[in-house]
């Protein structure tokens, strides 16, 4: 299949020199992985924004963690001479070494928060001084991660998905909000592992659908998968849609990009998915309409690849990763992030992408 999503520009719409750090003892180490919306003839997007500690002495690393019975943040201190016990050497995490030799994530480098960015035109954003939603209980001591939007047609609300991160696991949560001013927290949806949560607009056979990736330890790896709920909290029916491939792009990992968008031939998903070296592009498939979990159509190749210096460079490059897209008309706007560190955009036709799925599939 190949690429075939056209860069609209060709560089990056949002940076972290960009955004205004929550406290003035962190940094912005970058803006991206953002929900995308059309609103009140404004283009929203919700941002995730990582920040770390801005001063740190030689031979330590410090880390902001939220603490929820202080409601602040926090900074812990870690010995960087204890090489023999930790790995320091990913740039967004801490591991703990074990005798097994399998690597616990110890911490992260940064937190993250979710924030506002607002735009007449959906290429010029200006981003709020203040964080739209902040860390609220034990689940988010280290951050919230990766927001989807989608608009519930039939409850004329919007439901924001995003990870829930601690160090009891990574966790999907849900907001609720009509006017992204007051928001209703439901909770977490998920156990951990889990993450790439994304709601379908609308109901199917009178219950809500909604895909995750769950993330095995033993058996498994980590795929797509759905499930229903009646009421957004609590879920079940838990159906297997893909998984990674044996080689090849995504014989990594795979998961949910954007929420679904709706057209006559089924439900459209550009999704996510890393190779064993941690390359992510996007993917494409197609899927029933009253059937989510059956898939009719899946491109062999990526529709977008990591190419530009400003995707395969920066905080954690070769990247591509989208939480987000806008349908206008004829078009499908994809809001992405670059290099865990900034947001692009880019364009394509919803009729080369169909006609590109039916011409070029594995399925």
């Amino acid at each position: 299949m190949g690429a075939i999503m056209v860069r609209e520009p060709e560089y990056p719409i949002m940076e972290a020199k960009d955004v205004k750090p929550s406290h003035d003892w962190l940094k912005v180490d970058g803006v991206f992985n953002c929900g995308a919306v059309k609103y009140k003839e404004q283009y929203l997007l919700l941002c995730r924004v990582a920040e770390s500690c801005r001063e740190e002495k030689e031979g330590e690393r410090r880390i902001p963690v939220y603490d929820e019975r202080e409601d602040r943040l926090k900074t812990v201190i870690m010995d960087m001479a204890e090489a023999e016990k930790y790995d320091f050497s990913d740039s967004r995490m801490i591991f703990k070494r074990t005798p097994s030799g399998i690597a616990k994530i110890k911490y992260l480098t940064s937190i993250s928060h979710l924030r506002l960015a607002r735009s007449g035109d959906g290429i010029h954003f200006t981003i709020d001084e203040e964080p739209a939603v902040r860390w609220s209980g034990r689940y988010e001591r280290w951050g919230m991660e990766d927001p989807r939007i989608v608009y519930l047609e039939e409850d004329k609300t919007y439901c924001i998905t995003y990870t829930a991160v601690s160090e009891l696991g990574a966790m999907p949560a849900i907001l609720l909000t009509k006017d992204f001013v007051h928001y209703e927290r439901l909770g977490t949806a998920f156990p951990p592992e889990n993450k790439d949560v994304v709601v379908f607009p609308q109901k199917i056979n009178g219950a809500y659908q909604a895909f995750h990736r769950p993330v095995p330890f033993e058996i498994g790896t980590p795929d797509i998968w759905i499930a229903d709920s009646p009421d957004l909290i609590h879920w079940g029916n838990h159906r297997h849609v893909c998984g990674v491939s044996e080689d090849g792009w995504e014989n990594g990992r795979i998961g949910s990009g954007a929420p679904p968008i709706y057209t006559k031939d089924g439900w459209l998903h550009i999704y996510h998915a890393a190779d064993k070296n941690s390359r992510y592009c996007l993917g494409a498939m197609l899927t029933k309409l009253q059937e989510p979990d059956k898939i009719i159509k899946k491109a062999k190749l990526p529709i977008f690849e990591p190419e530009k210096d400003y995707e395969t460079n920066g905080f954690f490059g070769k990247v591509v990763f989208t939480c987000g897209c806008i349908l206008e008309g004829e078009d499908i706007v994809v809001y992405y992030g670059a290099a865990d560190d900034k947001i692009c955009r880019a364009r394509i036709a919803l009729r080369e992408i169909m006609d590109k799925l039916f011409a070029d599939t594995i399925h």
